[in-house]
């Protein structure tokens, strides 16, 4: 244990810190800060000594110098007992807890105002140098980088006089979690530009940090460990920001089908249930209430939906509980707010994991990353969507209204499902998923196959396509079935073969001029 009987302040977020350097005072703690934190304490009658007055050296050059001195440093980096020679020869008084956020680099730097020389005045240098002095001296000294801290530390300040080993350095993780973080914001974003600070496409470096949420009971098999690690501050309406109601610990593969259901359910603007076994929907329809939309999904595939994972884009009520719990074995619900009626009534089923994701307001912008051996692959999020000025008609008989409806229905579920992705839809239901072959073709006749097995009626339904078609072969084998109209991304060698294809069959044919593939 370590008397605190001196505290360094500087805050750029200045939330909960005059109720905290009260608690402080009242302790009898001696407190040094710099300006505006300075001003701020002193306004509210808090004894409070500035620290150009404690270093006898002015801040300068506009701020950017108040803490980088000797009296400061070798305070937090003194080891008591080893350095008490040196310190009282030069003046040094121990400093024995720091409370410091930082400039707001990332918020700064994302805003689309924000110009490059703003940016760089808010790289902080003197926060983070305090703040690993601090940190690295933790066995002495505490070091707060969180409000949220602020509480904890001066209750136990109030108990003890002092704070213990496991709390000093707990805070200390906090720190050089935090300050790696923001010095990987900084590195992105000084990455991000050429010599000539031209504005580059990606960053010429990639550093990113994830903080875990729980360790998983095994990977995505029983032999591999595995472990859930979310963004630092994860935008709410996603899984990483979701509550676990009820229900047993999320497993690996819970974890990755929830997220896929989750997101294709949040793609569409109606009112959707989504439902995905093993990352691929299984089940996808939209409805007047979340009832009708689970009841086509489920429709789509009974067989595949058992121990599947069920997304909504809308509040689950209780009618919509019942008949899930009544009718089927689930792994995961979840949607974006779950009514405490339907609460009661999924209690019964306590094994069902139960989630509340909350609602999102914008895309995510944090790009999407992928592992490969040795090293990472980087791209943007595929947000990009269609309405009707968007896709060209190539067939001579256009798409009617129903089925234009139903042909961007289909093409935003395509979007979710492993290439190469046939999806058969008919009024805003699947009625037949093929995923992930390594021909089309295949991908087609087990969409069609799925369908008959569930003795839903092809004839009249839409397909779409995450790519084009390189021969006709899925156009007359669609045709076949009944499939009247066709949305794909065109582009291949064989347009004309294809559109031809689908004029011989009567069939509508669009092109959308996009590509969908997920891997």
């Amino acid at each position: 244990m370590t008397i605190v009987k001196r505290a360094l302040v500087s805050v750029s977020n200045k939330s909960g810190i005059v109720d905290f350097c009260k608690g402080l005072s009242k302790l009898g703690i001696e407190i040094l800060s710099t300006g505006g934190t300075a001003k701020l304490l002193a306004e509210n009658n808090i004894d409070v000594i500035e620290v150009s007055d404690y270093t006898n050296f002015p801040e300068m050059m506009g701020g950017r110098i108040k803490t980088l001195h000797p009296k400061i440093h070798g305070g937090l980096l003194a080891r008591r007992g080893v350095d008490d020679a040196v310190m009282e020869e030069h003046s040094i008084k121990t400093i024995d807890l720091v409370v410091v956020n930082l400039y707001p680099f990332e918020e700064t730097a994302s805003k689309t105002c924000c110009s490059f020389e703003e940016a760089i005045e808010n790289i902080d240098i003197g926060g983070p140098a305090m703040l690993r002095s601090a940190a690295k001296n933790h066995n002495s000294v505490t070091a707060v980088v969180n409000s949220e801290d602020y509480n904890s530390v001066l209750d136990e300040l109030k108990s003890n006089g002092s704070i213990c080993d496991e709390t000093r350095f707990n805070l200390a993780q906090k720190v050089f979690s935090h300050t790696a973080n923001y010095d990987a914001n900084v590195s992105n974003y000084l990455g991000g530009f050429n010599s000539k600070k031209e504005q580059l496409n990606y960053p010429q470096t990639f550093t990113s940090q994830f903080i875990k949420k729980q360790d998983l009971r095994y990977g995505e098999n029983p032999h591999q460990t595995g472990a859930f690690y979310s963004e630092p501050n994860p935008m709410m309406g996603t899984l990483a920001s979701a509550r676990q109601i009820q229900g047993k610990e999320l497993s690996y593969n819970n974890i990755a089908d929830t997220d896929a259901a989750f997101e294709c359910a949040l793609s569409f603007k109606n009112t959707t249930c989504v439902i995905v076994k093993h990352a691929n929907p299984c089940g996808v329809a939209s409805g007047s209430t979340p009832l009708e939309a689970y009841e086509g999904a489920y429709a789509t595939d009974p067989t595949s939906a058992y121990g599947g994972i069920i997304a909504f884009n809308e509040e689950l009520d209780a009618k919509t509980a019942k008949t899930i719990i009544d009718r089927q074995f689930v792994e995961v619900i979840i949607a974006p707010s779950v009514s405490p009626e339907s609460i009661k009534i999924i209690e019964k089923k306590d094994g069902i994991r139960l989630l509340e994701a909350g609602y999102r307001k914008d895309d995510i912008k944090d790009l999407n990353m992928k592992r490969v051996s040795g090293g990472l692959l980087l791209q943007d999020n595929d947000w990009e969507t269609l309405n009707r000025n968007d896709i060209e008609i190539v067939s001579k008989r256009s798409p009617k209204e129903e089925e234009l409806d139903d042909l961007l229905f289909a093409w935003n579920v395509v979007k979710y499902v492993k290439s190469n992705a046939i999806v058969f839809a008919k009024d805003k239901k699947t009625i037949g998923i093929g995923a992930g072959q390594m021909s089309r073709i295949y991908s087609a006749r087990i969409a069609a196959i799925k369908a008959k097995d569930e003795k839903i009626e092809i004839t009249n339904s839409v397909m779409a396509s995450d790519a084009f078609f390189p021969f006709r072969d899925v156009v007359d084998s669609s045709a076949s079935e009944g499939i009247r109209a066709i949305i794909q991304p065109g582009g291949s060698v064989r347009d004309e073969e294809v559109i031809a294809a689908a004029n011989e069959h009567n069939m509508a044919m669009v092109f959308t001029k996009m590509r969908h593939f997920l891997h």
